[in-house]
């Protein structure tokens, strides 16, 4: 098949073609936010046809990249024929106003677009919910552009890449029924707050302590967390944001020890305000852990940039200080051992593991088992049989390491926090 011939079977398919566009800094960070936008690009779904940059300190704010910019990349897409432009960063009303008169095609900026894959793998209705809030929010500004976007593209439904959804009548009446939504969504979005901390605090009680998985999309969380379960449970692909809806594993430990690990979304370099926002009720499952298992692809040439831009959003979660580990993953696939000591010697407390094929997973089950239950007290107990219902609760709130049966009580040798410690006091006969 030729090119030609696999353009018109992708135009037949709804494929849509995209041109991006971004600001060249000269530093070497907006090209590497270009590869990742065009990793974005495709991973919503569209054919990336062309790149275009433009070399300034800021973006112009009636258009983002200047008039003439502006006037070349016109040219561009009637060339082309592409339906779509992208550009990577957050466009103003104002900017995409302007670009979509200029232009007449379909424009999103990276916001919109990470939107749209969201919208796409939400699978619970929790996700589904997060999603929709942040597109109406995002729209709810934007309104005007729109209008004439979804005027070009002929739709009042469906569209393809960042129209999903429901299409737009009149303005007025598009903005009301917005606010409308909106309300909605963040009141059923605080009950699934709700509801995750009445959920997270039936957790706390049963004494099993709670890892979450973070770090940059792609890195190999869910896989790590099929790895730590033993199971095949959590959908693993090659593609960004796979995973929305947070998914929790009991996973064993070391000597007979136990936690919940739970799986959440992934992050991004300047992952949208809105994003963070609407998936707050998700990343608390991240901030209300007892540690964070960091995630971190060492194959991949800007890993560091990763590391740290998965940190930062963290950072804005108020999860900055909180007991992690970071997990070194993909190390089969790492040529050098240079470029590994370098990322140990920058990151803290790290260990280099592979999901994918084992290595390092008893090592970090024991070093997540240290960490979890260091607050832990070693105890010997002499039970009653007539009190056996507290080995009930030795084994729910700590670790029952080994019991002996006496002709009057049973001899347990255990390990338990200070809760649980001061219910029991009566009967450990040493510490």
């Amino acid at each position: 098949m030729n090119q030609q011939e696999l353009e018109a079977r992708q135009r037949q398919h709804g494929v849509e073609r995209a041109i991006l566009v971004g600001i060249d800094d000269l530093h070497g960070r907006s090209r590497r936010s270009m590869r990742e936008l065009i990793e974005l690009a495709r991973t919503a779904g569209a054919q990336v046809i062309d790149l275009v940059t433009q070399a300034r300190d800021r973006p112009d704010i009636r258009t983002f990249i200047g008039a003439g910019k502006v006037e070349e990349l016109e040219e561009e897409v009637l060339a082309t024929g592409a339906e779509l432009v992208i550009f990577n960063g957050e466009l103003t009303p104002v900017q995409n106003r302007n670009l979509v008169d200029a232009l007449d095609c379909k424009v999103l900026d990276r916001t919109e677009l990470i939107l749209d894959i969201f919208a796409q793998h939400a699978r619970t209705r929790e996700g589904k919910l997060q999603v929709e809030l942040a597109q109406a929010q995002y729209a709810l500004p934007r309104l005007a552009g729109r209008g004439k976007m979804m005027d070009r593209i002929g739709g009042t439904g469906g569209g393809g890449i960042g129209v999903r959804g429901p299409g737009e009548t009149k303005i007025d009446v598009e903005r009301r029924r917005l606010r409308r939504n909106i309300q909605r969504l963040e009141a059923e979005i605080e009950e699934v707050r709700k509801r995750r901390g009445v959920e997270r605090t039936s957790r706390r009680r049963s004494g099993i302590p709670v890892a979450a998985i973070v770090g940059y999309t792609n890195a190999g969380k869910s896989t790590l967390l099929n790895a730590l379960a033993g199971s095949q449970e959590v959908a693993v692909r090659d593609r960004l944001f796979e995973t929305l809806d947070p998914t929790t594993r009991r996973v064993e430990l070391d000597e007979g020890r136990h936690a919940l690990v739970t799986d959440t979304v992934g992050f991004i370099q300047d992952l949208p305000h809105q994003v963070v926002a609407a998936f707050r009720a998700t990343l608390e499952e991240a901030t209300e852990a007892d540690m964070l298992l960091h995630v971190v692809d060492a194959s991949f040439p800007a890993a560091y940039e990763q590391y740290a831009a998965a940190a930062r959003v963290l950072e804005d979660l108020g999860a900055a200080d909180m007991d992690t580990i970071v997990a070194l993953n993909k190390i089969d696939m790492v040529d050098s051992e240079r470029k590994l000591r370098i990322l140990e010697s920058r990151i803290p407390n790290t260990i280099r593991i592979s999901a994918l094929e084992g290595d390092g997973l008893d090592q970090l089950r024991a070093r997540m088992s240290d960490l979890l239950f260091a607050h832990l007290i070693a105890v010997t107990l002499h039970v009653p049989y007539d009190r056996m219902e507290l080995m009930e609760l030795l084994n729910e709130r700590g670790h029952v390491s080994s019991t002996k049966y006496e002709p009057e009580y049973v001899v347990t040798r255990a390990e338990v926090d200070e809760a649980t410690l001061a219910r029991v006091r009566d009967l450990v006969v040493n510490a």
